[in-house]
């Protein structure tokens, strides 16, 4: 196994146990056995755990489109169907592993409490990128959404009602309320699509007033 392939064994192995045992739940002699790679190997490329951590939140950065939205996209072509179709690629990972899936960004960010500086940069950028990804949806339904809603607070409430519906599933062990989560989310939506078209619809009932002739 040449050097590149060390690396990315122990950062793929690495993000898979954080994911199912928690960051610090997972130790270096589980990162070694899981990589199947020597001690020696580890601290060639990462001086500590937590350098191991930067690469993991570095590599789901990286790879947000083909690891989620690509997959969740797939044969979407509607921006605001878009969003919901993410949402349900989180719903189908509830139901596959009977509601025990936790967002992975949400999760550590969750489990570390006060992370250090680079840490915290990280993760920000992990869910920056997300709420990036449905700002464009949001952008791309043009004069379906009200022009005055603010896109990117509004996709920021979308993660914000994904990682809520996915804590409260865990929770409950009951897809059921992710499921609530979303279908709020959608009523909100339909309401704002009756907002944006009521101006149009308004403005083909007003008769246009004719002046009077000069006389």
């Amino acid at each position: 196994m040449d050097a590149p392939d060390t690396r990315q064994r122990l950062v793929i192995s690495a993000m898979q146990l954080f994911w199912e045992k928690g960051y610090g739940s997972t130790s270096i002699a589980d990162l070694l056995k899981k990589a199947d790679v020597n001690s020696g190997s580890l601290y060639h490329f990462f001086p500590g755990k937590q350098d191991v951590l930067l690469a993991v939140l570095d590599m789901y950065h990286a790879g947000i489109r083909q690891m989620l939205l690509d997959p969740a996209w797939q044969g979407v072509d509607d921006p605001l169907d878009k969003v919901f179709a993410l949402l349900a690629r989180y719903r189908q990972a509830l139901v596959e592993s009977d509601c025990f899936y936790a967002c992975p960004i949400g999760s550590l960010a969750l489990e570390l409490h006060e992370p250090d500086a680079p840490v915290r940069e990280r993760l920000a950028r992990n869910f920056s990128a997300w709420t990036d990804a449905i700002t464009e949806c949001l952008e791309a339904a043009g004069t379906r959404l009200p022009l005055a809603l603010d896109r990117r607070a509004t996709a920021r409430f979308v993660l914000t009602t994904m990682e809520g519906g996915v804590m409260l599933a865990r929770t409950y062990r009951e897809v059921s309320y992710f499921d609530g989560a979303v279908e709020q989310l959608k009523l909100y939506f339909d309401h704002l699509g009756r907002d944006a078209a009521a101006p149009a619809s308004r403005s083909r009932r007003t008769p246009v007033r004719r002046k009077g002739r000069a006389r």
